[in-house]
């Protein structure tokens, strides 16, 4: 009976073995652009949100941002999926006014100036599959010079006299996206 029961223990420890290697998950390796959120107001502990944007981070590693975002096309603003934004509230860019929902937040760089579009088109790949037909909003807005370089495309929140400001920030290109309420 003794030697029944280890050989039963045996034979089972050993199956228990051979099926969690069998099962064992395969997850993929860690995004190189990896999601980050933006939102407004910026402190986790208020719900009472404005906006929200959700981008990928694409780093330079030594390339330029004009090889990342070519002047002139259309750019997803980040990497991976277009960002998304959404409004809380209804709010107004330069003088279209958007209604509170989500959508996409597609940019066309230029040296001197972006120009910010708002889609109602949802859950996009890249800028491939972009529409003008489905444009909500479009504003021209400047760029500036910082004086620090950022590696990872960035972006945040800030409050304005009439609104919120969207900032976008990669190497020393600075673009400030003003929404008014």
């Amino acid at each position: 009976m003794k030697k029944s029961t280890i050989i039963t223990t045996i034979a089972f420890a050993f199956t228990m073995l051979l099926s969690s290697n069998m099962n064992a998950q395969k997850f993929p390796d860690l995004d190189k652009s990896p999601m980050d959120a933006a939102s407004y107001p910026n402190d986790y502990k208020v719900s009472a949100k404005i906006a929200k944007i959700t981008y990928s981070r694409p780093q330079l590693k030594g390339r330029s941002i004009s090889e990342l975002a070519p002047f002139g096309k259309v750019w997803r603003t980040g990497a991976n999926e277009a960002a998304e934004i959404t409004f809380y509230k209804d709010v107004k860019l330069g003088d279209s006014k958007i209604k509170a929902g989500t959508y996409t937040f597609f940019t066309i760089p230029e040296k001197d100036s972006y120009t910010v579009i708002i889609s109602k088109d949802l859950n996009v790949w890249g800028s491939y599959t972009y529409k003008e037909t489905n444009d909500v909003a479009r504003l021209k807005v400047p760029v500036t010079e910082a004086a620090d370089s950022l590696e990872a495309f960035s972006m945040v929140f800030t409050k304005a006299d009439k609104g919120i400001v969207l900032n976008l920030g990669w190497d020393k290109v600075r673009v400030a996206v003003p929404f008014t309420e």
